[in-house]
């Protein structure tokens, strides 16, 4: 059973940081891929980063030069630091990890950004 805790969110004026973290109870070293959706209210999900096992990284053009995703092999864990935030930033962020065809997604953490 794959199982993915997720924390980070919050709440931060325009320019700041925040930094999303995603556990996977599996070894990282047996997935696809892992890595950050995002949905805005009335929005479809979109994908924001994702990392494969090869090392390939892929980001959102939104999110390009702004947010950085980041793994830790012996944690098991995903990061996503996420700076220069903007209001459209704004939406709950979702964890994926991709293993045998299956996705398995977190329970989503909130991320406002707001003067």
């Amino acid at each position: 059973q794959v199982q993915l805790v997720e924390s980070g969110g919050g709440a931060v004026q325009p320019g700041g940081s925040l930094r999303l973290s995603c556990a996977a109870s599996v070894s990282i070293f047996t997935i696809d891929a892992m890595g950050w959706y995002r949905q805005a209210p009335g929005k479809e999900r979109e994908l924001v980063a994702l990392n494969t096992r090869g090392g390939t990284t892929t980001y959102a053009d939104p999110v390009k030069g702004r947010f950085t995703i980041s793994r830790d092999n012996a944690k098991n864990t995903v990061y996503l630091q996420m700076n220069s935030l903007k209001p459209e930033d704004t939406a709950v962020y979702y964890c994926i990890l991709k293993r045998s065809s299956a996705n398995y997604w977190g329970q989503g953490t909130q991320v406002t950004v707001s003067s």
